[in-house]
């Protein structure tokens, strides 16, 4: 799983404090060291999602750091010398210790409120699910009732669904829903309900 990065604060060469220093040419202002050893692009960091199927149906995992009812797909970074479809098997093995089978590209999809570049596959799996201590639970859902979100990897979910023929339902449109319905006035129910649902981020 995706963390946010650390802010940089100093030239990893002098050590000096960074500071502000306009790119004329990107029209942006960057941290840079003040000698001129070093400066921070802040590039978009590529990272790997899978659509795990496991048995026709679809593994999404809650993150130890998540609040209950909220499930993901499996996702992580690349390590060097690896290609992104060894590196999503690797992340898949560390995660959940399921095979990775046939790896097929699904999209490359923007996430930039996290700075991110998202590579997503549909990996088809095999073996025993057993989470690693990052991973608090897990659910296997019917591909017809997954409920991706508008960001990130629900689009690449999105994506999956409509080739697959499959009515997409995005989570944000249910929610608004169940606001109208409930009208906010019985907020345990309203709660229940969203709980109760497998959230695709």
């Amino acid at each position: 799983m995706s963390t946010d990065p650390v802010p940089f604060k100093f030239c990893p060469v002098c050590a000096a404090s960074l500071v502000q220093r306009a790119d004329e040419d990107a029209g942006k202002l960057r941290l840079a060291c003040p000698h001129g050893h070093w400066t921070h692009w802040d590039n978009p960091l590529p990272v790997l999602a899978a659509i795990v199927e496991l048995d026709g149906r679809i593994l999404l995992a809650r993150n130890a750091a998540w609040s209950e009812g909220k499930f993901a797909l499996i996702t992580g970074f690349m390590e060097r010398d690896e290609t992104p479809e060894q590196g999503i098997a690797r992340e898949l093995k560390e995660e959940t210790d399921l095979d990775a089978g046939e790896i097929t590209l699904i999209g490359v999809y923007e996430f930039m409120r996290k700075n991110e570049l998202i590579i997503a596959y549909h990996v088809k799996a095999s073996g025993t699910v057993r989470l690693s201590p990052e991973l608090l639970e897990y659910r296997l859902v019917e591909p017809a009732d997954l409920l991706p979100w508008r960001a990130g990897t629900g689009y690449a979910l999105a994506d999956w669904m409509h080739l697959r023929g499959l009515t997409v339902r995005f989570v944000d449109a249910l929610v608004d829903r169940f606001r109208r319905m409930l009208s906010l006035h019985n907020s345990g129910a309203f709660y229940l309900l969203i709980s109760a649902m497998a959230w695709c981020i």
